[in-house]
């Protein structure tokens, strides 16, 4: 083959020098870009995790990663200091051990011991155990569920709200939360709910680094009843308490809650009746809320404890005297809460007794009567009256929750609740 010899004219020549001063001029600033150090890895790690099997000890599980002997004891002695109760744990906590690449046991060991915190276990140079403890930590993640009432609030948050967002109970949590905490005084859910109702919720829920879901509080809500909106929006107090307003700012929260127990269905109503017991038609003073037996039941206003104990066909029973001549009564439960007795002041909310079925009763429940002047009424036909306004302090604050938190709930235009103006 033959040769060819490559002539330059003047153009080719200028491309030759230009090539040329480029690749001086690149040589040189390479000589000057800064080069960062090479990362050396000192230590490599691998973390395996490890459980109680059956008919298992700590010592058998921790002889397979050979820490045994006086080892052992030390390292259960730290861990005792650090909270872990070794005889309760169980095969479903699961631990974490960090190898060093190429050792034969592991220098930490990590365990979850409740909800809110890790045990860890870190050996040192010198074959020592130290505990530390580590929060669980929790991201916040607002949410926004909508949904048709339907047959019950219970019902339609199970619908609107699936496993992947908050698990049964969490959603059971807010349900009472809802029902409960915020519009316990305010609405009758089964006697002032409507076929079409709809509920528009604002809500936090929680994240663990452990991969834990929870139910965290309610941020705004509007509720319908009868076609009406019912509007919450929460705030802090002046002891950092959620406190929730309605749009023209005044508080949900009444003298008297609606319900004293978180219950399954009302079994009997305030009226005449067929008693299943007595078997015969008689008057039935008060409202039956059935519950699971057990359930913790809650003094619907503040008040002084007039009676605890038995008492005939109301079986164990609480009495509750109240201002302006109201008195309350709890009755078929299956014991008194401890320090419940005569002369005792309560609180609303308080715990004094556990659902039963003592006296005459044929299932679990909670009796219920509302007395006004010593005369049995329908609690659930009580005017409960105004919630106490917004403090002038708090308004400012409340004013732009209220603009900001409407703004989520309404947003790509879901739900329309009322919003007063000033």
């Amino acid at each position: 083959m033959r040769r060819q010899l490559i002539r330059f004219g003047i153009p080719g020549a200028v491309v030759v020098a230009v090539l040329v001063a480029w690749s001086a001029a690149s040589a040189g600033l390479a000589r000057r870009i800064p080069v960062a150090a090479p990362i050396v890895v000192t230590t490599a790690y691998v973390v395996q995790t490890d459980n109680l099997r059956r008919n298992e000890t700590l010592s058998h599980m921790f002889a397979r990663h050979d820490i045994a002997g006086v080892e052992l004891l030390q390292l259960l002695k730290v861990a005792r200091e650090g909270g872990l109760n070794p005889r309760g744990i169980t095969p479903r906590q699961r631990f974490m051990l960090r190898y060093v690449v190429g050792r034969d046991s592991p220098d930490r060991v990590t365990l979850r011991i409740n909800d809110d915190e890790f045990l860890r276990l870190d050996r040192d140079a010198d074959g020592q155990w130290a505990s530390t403890l580590d929060p669980v930590q929790w991201t916040i993640v607002r949410e926004r569920v909508t949904g048709s009432i339907g047959s019950s609030l219970n019902n339609g948050i199970h619908r609107a709200i699936p496993d992947s967002i908050l698990p049964f109970g969490e959603r059971d949590r807010l349900m009472w939360n809802v029902a409960e905490d915020v519009y316990g005084w305010v609405i009758d859910f089964y006697r002032d709910i409507r076929p079409g109702d709809e509920f528009h919720i604002l809500y936090e829920r929680l994240i663990s680094s452990a991969g834990d879901v929870r139910y965290g509080r309610l941020l705004a809500a509007s509720i319908e009843t009868g076609g009406e909106p019912n509007t919450a929006y929460v705030i802090s107090d002046e002891r950092n308490h959620n406190v929730y307003y309605d749009a023209e700012g005044r508080s949900l929260r009444r003298a008297f809650l609606r319900y004293p127990v978180q219950f399954r269905r009302i079994s009997g109503g305030f009226g005449r009746r067929y008693h299943p017991v007595l078997r015969r038609y008689r008057a039935h003073l008060g409202t039956d809320y059935a519950a699971v037996s057990g359930s913790p039941i809650r003094a619907t206003a503040d008040g002084v404890v007039r009676r605890s104990g038995r008492w005939g066909g109301y079986g164990i029973v609480v009495t509750i005297r109240h201002p302006k001549a109201v008195e309350t009564r709890y009755a078929h439960m299956s014991r008194v809460a401890p320090g419940i007795r005569p002369g005792v002041r309560v609180t609303q909310g308080q715990t004094i007794g556990y659902v039963g079925m003592t006296g005459l009763a044929t299932g679990p429940h909670v009796h219920y009567e509302f007395l006004k002047n010593g005369r049995q009424v329908d609690s659930r036909g009580v005017d409960l009256g105004d919630g106490d306004p917004v403090s002038d302090e708090l308004r400012p604050e409340f004013e732009k929750a209220k603009a900001t938190l409407n703004a989520a709930l309404v947003a790509d235009g879901a739900a329309r609740p009322a919003v007063a103006s000033n």
